[in-house]
């Protein structure tokens, strides 16, 4: 038991640099020794073992999107595919069709590339959220239309970073319809390879899906923490 114990508490020392340094200095020791701790710690850590498997999907295979698509549908997510050159078409038509079963504007985060919104039929109503609109005022909209950072295959997940173009969180939380556009090449196949691309300094919001959830008898209910509708625009290159 002594030799698993030391072994688990060498491994949480090597992946704690912080608690290295702050350790040596506390302790009377030099910042170099503090540096040349951390340094062991750093090459300690390098070292572990790392026997799990990283990716289950391999991108070189072409069915990433594909898989993106069907993921995201088992979550009760609209999923279309459409040809870039179509994108401005395909929004216009969903916001019609959304327009006409609960009216009401839709609200447009600042960034949002301007080709996508050429083709609006008359009768469709954009608000900008400039200055900010309050929870009461989104919770009017017909809904929200925004791109994304990355999305995953593996998960069907849409990941926000609330850049240019996808508004602050409260734009895709209280809406009740959630029009996103994905393009296939920001689509990864797992985790790992989809947060490799996203900025840790900023915020993100995951999507999975439709707003829901259930109780103790499993009787689902939707739209209570987000929208509940989600129509996933995946635009690809033909």
């Amino acid at each position: 038991m002594t030799g698993s114990r030391e072994a688990i508490l060498a491994s949480i020392r090597a992946a704690n640099g912080t608690a290295h340094r702050a350790g040596g200095v506390a302790n009377g020791g030099s910042a170099g020794q503090a540096e040349r701790a951390e340094a062991d710690a750093d090459a300690a850590y390098a070292a572990l073992p790392r026997e799990y498997l990283r990716a289950h999907h391999d991108p070189a295979s072409g069915g990433i999107a594909s898989l993106f698509a069907e993921r995201a549908a088992d979550y009760r997510a609209v999923v279309e595919g459409v040809p870039e050159p179509g994108l401005a078409a395909a929004i216009a038509r969903v916001l019609a069709e959304r327009a006409a079963a609960a009216p009401g504007p839709f609200v447009v985060p600042d960034g949002l590339p301007p080709g996508w919104l050429t083709e609006l039929p008359p009768g469709i109503e954009l608000v900008r959220d400039e200055p900010p609109l309050a929870a009461a005022e989104l919770d009017q909209m017909a809904g929200v239309i925004t791109g994304c950072a990355v999305a995953i295959a593996e998960t069907g997940t849409i990941i926000l970073d609330h850049a240019p173009g996808q508004g602050r969180r409260a734009l895709t939380l209280v809406p009740d319809f959630h029009l996103v556009i994905v393009r296939a090449s920001q689509v990864y196949a797992d985790l790992a390879d989809a947060f490799d691309r996203l900025d840790p300094a900023r915020p993100h919001t995951l999507i999975s899906g439709p707003s829901a959830t259930s109780d103790i008898e499993l009787i689902r209910v939707e739209g209570v923490h987000g929208p509940r509708n989600l129509h996933v625009l995946l635009a690809e290159r033909h």
